[in-house]
Protein backbone atom coordinates (compact mmCIF):
# COMPACT_ATOMS: atom_id res chain seq x y z
CA UNK A 1 0.00 0.00 0.00
CA UNK A 2 1.44 3.41 -0.96
CA UNK A 3 1.91 5.94 1.83
CA UNK A 4 0.37 8.62 -0.40
CA UNK A 5 -1.68 8.08 -3.55
CA UNK A 6 -2.88 10.73 -6.02
CA UNK A 7 -5.35 9.45 -8.60
CA UNK A 8 -6.41 11.73 -11.49
CA UNK A 9 -6.49 14.78 -9.22
CA UNK A 10 -7.81 18.01 -10.71
CA UNK A 11 -8.58 21.38 -9.16
CA UNK A 12 -10.40 24.27 -10.82
CA UNK A 13 -10.77 27.66 -9.16
CA UNK A 14 -13.45 30.13 -10.22
CA UNK A 15 -16.58 29.87 -12.33
CA UNK A 16 -17.15 28.72 -15.87
CA UNK A 17 -16.19 32.06 -17.44
CA UNK A 18 -13.09 32.77 -15.32
CA UNK A 19 -11.97 29.28 -14.39
CA UNK A 20 -8.34 28.56 -13.50
CA UNK A 21 -7.23 24.93 -13.73
CA UNK A 22 -4.57 24.64 -11.01
CA UNK A 23 -4.22 20.83 -11.28
CA UNK A 24 -4.90 18.73 -14.36
CA UNK A 25 -5.17 14.93 -13.98
CA UNK A 26 -2.27 14.57 -11.53
CA UNK A 27 -1.52 10.98 -10.57
CA UNK A 28 1.38 9.23 -8.83
CA UNK A 29 2.13 7.19 -5.71
CA UNK A 30 4.65 7.77 -2.93
CA UNK A 31 5.77 4.51 -1.37
CA UNK A 32 6.15 4.04 2.38
CA UNK A 33 9.60 5.10 3.56
CA UNK A 34 10.39 7.22 0.49
CA UNK A 35 12.00 10.65 0.59
CA UNK A 36 10.08 12.18 -2.32
CA UNK A 37 10.54 15.58 -3.97
CA UNK A 38 7.78 17.65 -5.57
CA UNK A 39 9.27 20.41 -7.71
CA UNK A 40 7.95 23.09 -10.00
CA UNK A 41 8.02 26.84 -10.65
CA UNK A 42 5.71 29.25 -8.83
CA UNK A 43 2.12 28.61 -9.89
CA UNK A 44 2.78 25.01 -10.94
CA UNK A 45 0.24 23.64 -8.43
CA UNK A 46 2.51 22.25 -5.69
CA UNK A 47 0.88 24.03 -2.75
CA UNK A 48 -2.60 23.31 -4.11
CA UNK A 49 -1.77 19.59 -4.26
CA UNK A 50 -0.44 19.65 -0.70
CA UNK A 51 -3.52 21.56 0.51
CA UNK A 52 -5.71 18.84 -0.98
CA UNK A 53 -3.53 16.18 0.66
CA UNK A 54 -3.87 17.90 4.04
CA UNK A 55 -7.63 18.29 3.68
CA UNK A 56 -7.46 22.08 3.53
CA UNK A 57 -8.75 22.27 -0.05
CA UNK A 58 -11.21 19.98 -1.81
CA UNK A 59 -10.21 18.56 -5.19
CA UNK A 60 -12.52 19.15 -8.14
CA UNK A 61 -11.95 15.58 -9.25
CA UNK A 62 -9.90 12.48 -8.49
CA UNK A 63 -8.96 10.77 -5.25
CA UNK A 64 -6.20 11.26 -2.65
CA UNK A 65 -5.30 8.70 0.01
CA UNK A 66 -2.88 8.80 2.94
CA UNK A 67 -1.91 5.41 4.38
CA UNK A 68 -5.01 4.00 2.67
CA UNK A 69 -7.39 6.63 4.09
CA UNK A 70 -9.35 8.83 1.69
CA UNK A 71 -8.71 12.46 2.61
CA UNK A 72 -12.41 13.30 2.14
CA UNK A 73 -14.32 10.18 3.18
CA UNK A 74 -12.01 9.37 6.11
CA UNK A 75 -10.66 12.80 6.96
CA UNK A 76 -9.85 12.19 10.66
CA UNK A 77 -7.75 9.08 10.04
CA UNK A 78 -5.99 10.68 7.05
CA UNK A 79 -5.19 13.80 9.09
CA UNK A 80 -3.71 11.74 11.94
CA UNK A 81 -1.41 10.01 9.46
CA UNK A 82 0.14 13.23 8.16
CA UNK A 83 2.18 16.11 9.57
CA UNK A 84 2.42 19.25 7.44
CA UNK A 85 4.98 22.05 7.78
CA UNK A 86 3.38 24.97 5.90
CA UNK A 87 5.11 27.81 4.08
CA UNK A 88 3.44 30.51 6.18
CA UNK A 89 4.48 31.36 9.73
CA UNK A 90 1.21 30.78 11.60
CA UNK A 91 1.36 30.79 15.42
CA UNK A 92 -0.59 31.69 18.55
CA UNK A 93 1.16 34.59 20.30
CA UNK A 94 -0.28 33.81 23.74
CA UNK A 95 1.54 30.55 24.50
CA UNK A 96 5.08 29.39 25.14
CA UNK A 97 6.80 26.93 22.84
CA UNK A 98 6.16 23.98 25.15
CA UNK A 99 2.52 24.99 25.67
CA UNK A 100 2.07 25.25 21.92
CA UNK A 101 3.34 21.69 21.45
CA UNK A 102 1.22 20.35 24.31
CA UNK A 103 -1.88 21.95 22.80
CA UNK A 104 -1.02 20.47 19.40
CA UNK A 105 -0.64 17.06 21.08
CA UNK A 106 -4.11 17.48 22.55
CA UNK A 107 -5.62 17.96 19.10
CA UNK A 108 -4.62 14.35 18.39
CA UNK A 109 -5.73 13.03 21.78
CA UNK A 110 -2.17 12.62 23.07
CA UNK A 111 -1.54 13.02 26.79
CA UNK A 112 1.76 12.69 28.65
CA UNK A 113 3.64 13.44 25.41
CA UNK A 114 6.40 15.43 27.10
CA UNK A 115 9.16 12.89 26.45
CA UNK A 116 8.65 13.20 22.69
CA UNK A 117 8.22 16.97 22.98
CA UNK A 118 11.57 17.15 24.79
CA UNK A 119 13.17 15.11 22.00
CA UNK A 120 11.71 17.43 19.36
CA UNK A 121 12.94 20.51 21.23
CA UNK A 122 16.44 19.06 21.57
CA UNK A 123 16.73 17.90 17.95
CA UNK A 124 15.40 21.17 16.52
CA UNK A 125 17.57 23.44 18.68
CA UNK A 126 14.62 24.71 20.73
CA UNK A 127 15.45 23.31 24.17
CA UNK A 128 16.53 26.71 25.53
CA UNK A 129 13.36 28.33 24.09
CA UNK A 130 10.84 25.91 25.62
CA UNK A 131 9.52 28.51 28.06
CA UNK A 132 9.70 31.47 25.68
CA UNK A 133 6.53 33.06 24.36
CA UNK A 134 5.99 32.45 20.66
CA UNK A 135 5.88 36.16 19.83
CA UNK A 136 9.39 36.57 21.30
CA UNK A 137 10.96 34.19 18.79
CA UNK A 138 12.79 35.09 15.61
CA UNK A 139 11.40 33.99 12.26
CA UNK A 140 13.84 31.07 12.11
CA UNK A 141 12.85 29.89 15.59
CA UNK A 142 9.15 30.12 14.71
CA UNK A 143 9.88 27.96 11.69
CA UNK A 144 11.45 25.35 13.99
CA UNK A 145 8.32 25.35 16.15
CA UNK A 146 6.17 24.75 13.04
CA UNK A 147 8.30 21.70 12.28
CA UNK A 148 7.90 20.45 15.86
CA UNK A 149 4.11 20.98 15.67
CA UNK A 150 3.92 18.90 12.50
CA UNK A 151 5.87 16.06 14.13
CA UNK A 152 4.36 16.15 17.63
CA UNK A 153 1.93 13.26 16.93
CA UNK A 154 4.62 11.13 15.22
CA UNK A 155 2.89 10.97 11.82
CA UNK A 156 4.01 8.26 9.39
CA UNK A 157 3.90 10.82 6.54
CA UNK A 158 5.76 14.15 6.86
CA UNK A 159 5.05 16.93 4.36
CA UNK A 160 7.55 19.80 4.16
CA UNK A 161 6.30 22.71 2.04
CA UNK A 162 9.28 25.01 1.44
CA UNK A 163 10.54 24.39 5.01
CA UNK A 164 13.87 26.22 4.60
CA UNK A 165 12.66 29.27 2.67
CA UNK A 166 14.38 32.32 4.13
CA UNK A 167 16.04 30.52 7.04
CA UNK A 168 19.68 30.32 8.04
CA UNK A 169 22.16 27.58 7.19
CA UNK A 170 22.20 26.27 10.77
CA UNK A 171 18.47 25.56 10.74
CA UNK A 172 18.72 23.86 7.35
CA UNK A 173 21.41 21.52 8.60
CA UNK A 174 19.57 20.84 11.88
CA UNK A 175 16.30 20.18 10.08
CA UNK A 176 17.75 17.87 7.44
CA UNK A 177 19.72 15.84 9.97
CA UNK A 178 16.58 15.24 12.04
CA UNK A 179 14.22 14.61 9.11
CA UNK A 180 16.75 12.26 7.48
CA UNK A 181 16.88 10.33 10.75
CA UNK A 182 13.08 10.05 10.83
CA UNK A 183 13.13 8.88 7.20
CA UNK A 184 15.69 6.18 8.05
CA UNK A 185 13.37 5.08 10.87
CA UNK A 186 10.56 4.53 8.35
CA UNK A 187 8.74 7.85 8.03
CA UNK A 188 7.71 8.88 4.52
CA UNK A 189 8.78 12.41 3.56
CA UNK A 190 7.29 14.63 0.85
CA UNK A 191 9.35 17.76 0.19
CA UNK A 192 8.68 20.83 -1.93
CA UNK A 193 11.57 23.25 -2.25
CA UNK A 194 13.07 25.86 -4.54
CA UNK A 195 16.55 24.86 -3.29
CA UNK A 196 17.20 22.21 -5.91
CA UNK A 197 20.50 21.18 -4.36
CA UNK A 198 18.49 20.06 -1.31
CA UNK A 199 16.17 17.96 -3.46
CA UNK A 200 19.12 16.44 -5.33
CA UNK A 201 20.87 15.50 -2.07
CA UNK A 202 17.83 14.23 -0.16
CA UNK A 203 15.18 12.86 -2.52
CA UNK A 204 15.31 9.36 -3.97
CA UNK A 205 12.53 10.13 -6.44
CA UNK A 206 11.14 13.36 -7.86
CA UNK A 207 8.00 14.57 -9.60
CA UNK A 208 8.01 17.87 -11.48
CA UNK A 209 4.86 19.91 -12.05
CA UNK A 210 4.30 22.50 -14.75
CA UNK A 211 1.00 24.34 -15.19
CA UNK A 212 -0.75 21.78 -13.02
CA UNK A 213 0.51 18.70 -14.86
CA UNK A 214 3.21 16.14 -14.08
CA UNK A 215 5.96 16.65 -16.66
CA UNK A 216 8.61 14.40 -15.10
CA UNK A 217 8.47 11.51 -12.63
CA UNK A 218 11.52 9.38 -12.03
CA UNK A 219 14.32 8.49 -9.67
CA UNK A 220 16.66 11.40 -9.06
CA UNK A 221 19.63 9.49 -10.46
CA UNK A 222 17.73 8.72 -13.66
CA UNK A 223 16.71 12.34 -14.15
CA UNK A 224 20.34 13.40 -13.78
CA UNK A 225 21.55 10.67 -16.15
CA UNK A 226 18.94 11.62 -18.74
CA UNK A 227 20.44 15.09 -19.00
CA UNK A 228 24.00 13.89 -18.63
CA UNK A 229 26.24 16.50 -20.15
CA UNK A 230 29.26 18.62 -19.42
CA UNK A 231 28.67 22.07 -17.99
CA UNK A 232 31.21 24.81 -18.53
CA UNK A 233 31.15 27.32 -15.64
CA UNK A 234 33.13 30.56 -15.45
CA UNK A 235 32.94 34.20 -14.41
CA UNK A 236 32.88 37.01 -16.95
CA UNK A 237 32.49 40.79 -16.84
CA UNK A 238 32.04 41.33 -20.58
CA UNK A 239 28.82 40.52 -22.48
CA UNK A 240 28.79 37.15 -24.23
CA UNK A 241 28.73 36.95 -28.03
CA UNK A 242 25.14 36.54 -29.34
CA UNK A 243 25.71 32.94 -30.42
CA UNK A 244 26.50 31.95 -26.81
CA UNK A 245 24.21 34.36 -24.96
CA UNK A 246 21.11 32.56 -26.16
CA UNK A 247 22.35 29.25 -24.72
CA UNK A 248 23.86 30.48 -21.46
CA UNK A 249 22.47 30.55 -17.94
CA UNK A 250 23.83 33.71 -16.34
CA UNK A 251 23.65 34.50 -12.61
CA UNK A 252 25.43 37.77 -11.91
CA UNK A 253 28.96 37.22 -13.18
CA UNK A 254 28.62 33.42 -13.28
CA UNK A 255 28.00 31.89 -16.69
CA UNK A 256 27.01 28.26 -17.33
CA UNK A 257 27.05 26.73 -20.80
CA UNK A 258 26.33 23.18 -21.87
CA UNK A 259 29.16 21.46 -23.73
CA UNK A 260 28.73 17.75 -24.39
CA UNK A 261 32.34 16.89 -25.22
CA UNK A 262 35.88 18.28 -25.43
CA UNK A 263 35.33 19.59 -28.95
CA UNK A 264 32.34 21.69 -27.82
CA UNK A 265 34.33 23.00 -24.84
CA UNK A 266 37.11 24.16 -27.17
CA UNK A 267 34.56 25.71 -29.56
CA UNK A 268 33.02 27.73 -26.72
CA UNK A 269 36.41 28.91 -25.49
CA UNK A 270 37.38 29.91 -29.05
CA UNK A 271 34.22 32.02 -29.38
CA UNK A 272 34.92 33.69 -26.03
CA UNK A 273 38.50 34.53 -27.08
CA UNK A 274 37.34 35.90 -30.43
CA UNK A 275 34.80 38.14 -28.67
CA UNK A 276 37.40 39.36 -26.16
CA UNK A 277 35.57 37.81 -23.20
CA UNK A 278 37.91 36.84 -20.38
CA UNK A 279 36.73 33.67 -18.61
CA UNK A 280 37.79 33.57 -14.95
CA UNK A 281 37.64 30.65 -12.51
CA UNK A 282 36.90 28.27 -15.36
CA UNK A 283 35.68 24.81 -14.35
CA UNK A 284 34.06 21.86 -16.06
CA UNK A 285 31.48 19.77 -14.23
CA UNK A 286 28.45 17.57 -14.71
CA UNK A 287 24.87 18.79 -15.05
CA UNK A 288 23.01 19.08 -11.74
CA UNK A 289 19.31 18.96 -10.89
CA UNK A 290 18.91 22.66 -11.60
CA UNK A 291 20.11 22.07 -15.16
CA UNK A 292 17.67 19.17 -15.54
CA UNK A 293 14.82 21.23 -14.05
CA UNK A 294 15.37 24.15 -16.40
CA UNK A 295 15.65 21.87 -19.42
CA UNK A 296 12.35 20.14 -18.60
CA UNK A 297 10.52 23.36 -17.77
CA UNK A 298 11.65 25.02 -20.99
CA UNK A 299 10.75 22.03 -23.17
CA UNK A 300 7.58 22.11 -25.23
CA UNK A 301 6.24 18.54 -25.12
CA UNK A 302 5.72 16.78 -21.82
CA UNK A 303 8.72 14.84 -20.57
CA UNK A 304 7.15 11.94 -18.69
CA UNK A 305 9.25 9.03 -17.50
CA UNK A 306 8.22 5.82 -15.82
CA UNK A 307 8.86 5.73 -12.10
Amino acid sequence: MPAVSFRNVSKVFGGRHGALRALDDVGFDIEAGEFFGLLGPNGAGKTTLISILAGLTRASGGQVRVMGHDVRADYAAARRAIGVVPQELVFDPFFSVRETLRIQSGYFGLRRNDDWIDELLANLGLADKAGANMRQLSGGMKRRVLVAQALVHRPPVIVLDEPTAGVDVELRQTLWQFVSRLNREGHTVLLTTHYLEEAEALCGRIAMLKLGRVVALDRTANLLARAASTMLRFKADQPLPPALAGQARVTGRIVQLKARDAAEVEAVLAQLRAAGVKAEDLEIGRADLEDVFLEIMQAGPLHEAAA
